[in-house]
């Protein structure tokens, strides 16, 4: 048994922060950005993360020709839930009308969508499910302390999501590597989001993205190398045999040492971090789905997916694609309306950033 993906779909807020704007109310310029990181701009949400997670799945749902109510398992990625009890997954589950799945959310930071994909090819091989939506969500502009310059330029909202289906042809996620490195745990948290944290005694910084770069870029450029490298062994594809590259969005500058790694030209790259920045759990689904609707994934495409993130997690895959790269159908889910500029709808973070 085998797990194949029939299904797919992002869904990006319609506000977009560009680095002007930004330079507006940080010190920082278009040029220090982009040079640093590859972003130009981002999306700013103005609704909580399952709306978008929502949307996303109902693109994916109509992609593979699938009703909600088919679905076993809905596995969603996320660091920023709307809620802590209930689960993300949950809310999700309401708004698409899933009745008959179970849910649940799975939190391993940037790394997230890889880990619930390797999560529901398991769960498929054993035989209990056979059809599993797996989304990537965030809405992390909810969480940058907007005085942090070198923390606040690089994220962006938005959500991906992909449906797996049981089938007996040898495709979808061929092997996959997860990991997990707790010793460097501090370079990228938020401090007071717990139970370990006093309730009574929150810092507002401490309700924020906390975030060590240089050693969270030393750590995902080895990371990454490394998964990558096991996944290839594990499933026996050597790097030629690569045809297109979906790594985690997070700096253009990983990304570049990653297919230099791999010895994989720029066109087998996908990448958009210059249009959404870093989505977290978001990149990798988006990306998939960006590559497919620009015909880049062709039938019996191999793709390898790599992602790094808070925990520290890292993770690869290597993912066989199977005959069909067009969507059965499309869905006309939208987010409600946004008259707002993202500006407009950061305007009390910023105020609040500002103020501590």
């Amino acid at each position: 048994m085998h797990a194949e993906i029939t299904g797919w779909g992002k869904c990006m807020p319609p506000s977009v922060l560009t680095n002007d704007q930004m330079a507006t109310v940080i010190d920082t310029t278009d040029e220090w950005i982009t040079s640093r990181t590859g972003i130009r701009e981002r999306r700013v949400s103005h609704v909580p993360t399952s709306q978008l997670a929502a949307v996303a799945a109902q693109r994916a749902l109509a992609a593979a020709g699938m009703d909600a109510k088919d679905l076993d398992m809905i596995i969603l990625a996320t660091c920023t839930p709307d809620t802590n009890i209930p689960s993300c997954a949950a809310a999700t589950q309401l708004i698409i009308g899933a009745s008959n799945a179970g849910v649940f959310d799975l939190n391993a930071g940037c790394t997230g969508f890889i880990y619930g994909l390797s999560v529901a090819t398991s769960m498929i091989k054993a035989g209990d499910h056979k059809r599993i939506l797996v989304i990537g969500a965030e809405r992390i502009t909810w969480y940058l302390n907007w005085t942090h310059r070198e923390t606040a330029v690089l994220f962006g909202d938005g959500a991906g999501a992909v449906i797996l289906e049981a089938t007996d042809e040898p495709v979808g996620l061929l092997a996959s590597k997860l990991t997990c490195d707790a010793t460097a745990s501090e370079a990228l948290k938020i401090a007071d989001f717990g139970t370990a944290s006093n309730r009574f005694q929150t810092d507002y910084h401490n309700l924020t993205i906390q975030f060590d770069g240089r050693e969270i870029f030393r750590r995902a450029v080895k990371g990454m190398q490394e998964a990558s490298e096991c996944v290839l062994k594990k499933s026996g594809v050597s790097k030629e045999d690569v045809d297109l590259v979906v790594p985690h969005q997070a700096n253009l500058r990983i990304i570049d040492s990653l297919s230099k790694f791999l010895g994989v030209p720029s066109e087998k790259v996908v990448v958009n971090i210059d249009s959404y920045g870093n989505t977290s759990a978001a990149t990798v689904p988006v990306a998939l789905t960006e590559a497919l609707e620009a015909g880049r994934v062709k039938p019996g495409s191999t793709l390898l997916l790599a992602a790094f993130g808070a925990g520290l997690t890292c993770g690869a895959g290597i993912v066989r694609w199977g005959k069909r790269v067009t969507p059965i159908a499309q869905s006309d889910a939208e987010l409600p309306p946004c008259d707002a500029t993202a500006l407009e709808i950061l305007g009390e973070a910023l105020q609040a950033s500002a103020a501590k």
